[in-house]
């Protein structure tokens, strides 16, 4: 995957992501195709708590999703 990113210094300013080892930190794309490769969803899919735990795993995303706003 290409280091260069031509939008990485808008998306850093919205990246919530708290993984201090991250290199994908604003690479959206680079991002994306990480986690859904792991099975999991990027940070920016989950409030700042949830984020924090680092479970990224889709099963998480429909808890919080659950828990937050009634989804079934």
């Amino acid at each position: 995957m290409s280091t260069n990113c031509t939008g990485k210094s808008e998306n850093i300013k919205k990246c919530n992501c708290t993984y201090q080892g991250c290199d994908k930190k604003g690479k959206c794309c680079e991002c994306l195709h990480y986690h859904l490769a792991m099975k999991q969803l990027p940070a920016c899919c989950f409030p700042a708590d949830a984020e924090a735990s680092y479970d990224r795993s889709f099963r998480k995303f429909v808890e919080v999703c659950h828990t937050r706003h009634g989804i079934q």
